[in-house]
């Protein structure tokens, strides 16, 4: 039996195919802004499954694909899914239904205490205490986000490719924009980091996933790897534990 797993983020959409082995090879991904029913058969023409499973934190899309797979076995991911691990929050029901995935994985594939570092349109920090349990986190922009706020915010800063800095001390604009989103995003990671990680006071796994992760987490040493199908990943966990009841 094969599941479709689906992370439908704030600029890409990833499909992978899993079991309750695991991720299988095929995968495919769409920019989030041109999915839609046409765009979702083409890409899964001759694709086999027995079930979706869908962690969405985009609610137009969230609703799309719940209507594209009408009649087929479904479940979006939610603070009420089997996730394997409890809150110390008042508030579940807000939590980012990527980051619940996340935290899924991150628990069953590297214990706890640990966080997990999602590098996307957003920058998230999710924490789980030495008790497995979600204990909370921090929200803040992207390295991409920092560098399209100037451009469209300022009247005479460009928009910049994100790259690596030649220098912290940038000699055109261009530079001293690649500076400042670059090392100072980097910076920012770096300080809400040490101080989870002292609030913690433990030593967690910490581990980075999503589209910048590479990029974005390059000389922070406090991370230990990098994961890049972790989302995926919980998104599998939770559907083996929804298909399996459902038997």
């Amino acid at each position: 039996m094969a599941w479709l797993l689906i992370d439908n983020s704030n600029t890409r959409t990833k499909f992978a195919l899993g079991d309750a082995d695991g991720l299988l090879g095929w995968r495919a991904v769409i920019a989030t802004a041109d999915l839609s029913d046409e765009s979702l058969e083409t890409a899964l023409r001759g694709v086999a499954y027995d079930g979706v499973v869908v962690a969405s934190v985009v609610p137009e899309k969230a609703a799309l694909l719940a209507n594209h797979f009408t009649g087929r076995p479904f479940h979006a991911v939610s603070f009420q899914s089997p996730l394997g691990f409890g809150f110390d929050v008042a508030s579940p029901e807000q939590i980012g239904n990527d980051r619940l995935a996340n935290l899924a994985a991150l628990k069953s594939k590297y214990g706890s205490p640990a966080i997990a570092i999602d590098f996307g349109t957003a920058v998230t920090f999710s924490v789980l205490s030495a008790d497995g349990n979600f204990s909370g986190g921090a929200i803040a922009p992207g390295m991409a986000a920092m560098t399209s706020y100037l451009a469209t915010r300022t009247a005479q800063l460009p928009m910049v490719a994100l790259s690596e800095p030649p220098s912290a001390i940038g000699t055109t604009t261009s530079e001293a924009i690649l500076s400042g989103a670059v090392i100072g995003h980097r910076g920012m990671v770096k300080e809400i980091l040490r101080e989870i990680i002292f609030e913690l006071g433990a030593h967690p796994n910490v581990v980075a996933t999503g589209g910048g992760a590479e990029f974005g987490a390059k000389g922070i040493y406090e991370i230990g790897v990098t994961d890049p199908d972790l989302t995926l990943e919980g998104v599998r966990l939770v559907a083996a534990e929804v298909f399996a009841e459902r038997k």
